[in-house]
């Protein structure tokens, strides 16, 4: 199968994103909650319903990370990150291009945190031994 990237997101509390025993795969809750995993790859376990899309073309994949991101950018705590994101999402079209995860984390106003990640499969390079968990295309 041709090498593509599923996206994943989440937005939520700040609060659940500290308890890291939902966020390890060996949790019991781990495939059910939609908190990012702390392994990048471990996205790849959870469920199909949790896949946002998938693309073949690194342009269409970096095209949905903008547009999960820059909506959110106003509300970014980090002035530094307001500023330099978009020139962190230009650069992430190399890492597309290479085959690799493309992942931010950006806390927002509220105790909120925004997960955006565009991983890599078929196969995952630190964990080739991981299935795809939507049919791509």
């Amino acid at each position: 199968m041709q090498r593509h990237h599923h996206g994943y997101t989440w937005l939520g509390s700040g609060f659940e994103l500290h308890r890291d025993g939902p966020r390890r795969d060996t949790h019991p809750t781990f495939s059910g909650n939609p908190l990012p995993p702390l392994e990048v790859a471990h996205w790849l376990l959870k469920p199909a319903a949790q896949v946002r899309g998938t693309w073949f073309e690194p342009g269409a994949a970096l095209e949905w990370y903008a547009g999960q991101v820059l909506p959110h950018q106003g509300a970014f705590v980090s002035e530094w990150e307001r500023v330099t994101a978009p020139v962190l999402i230009g650069a992430a079209r190399e890492r597309l291009l290479a085959g690799d995860d493309v992942v931010g984390g950006w806390w927002l106003a509220g105790q909120r945190f925004l997960s955006v990640s565009l991983v890599a499969c078929s196969p995952h390079r630190a964990r080739p031994e991981f299935r795809c968990p939507a049919p791509a295309g």
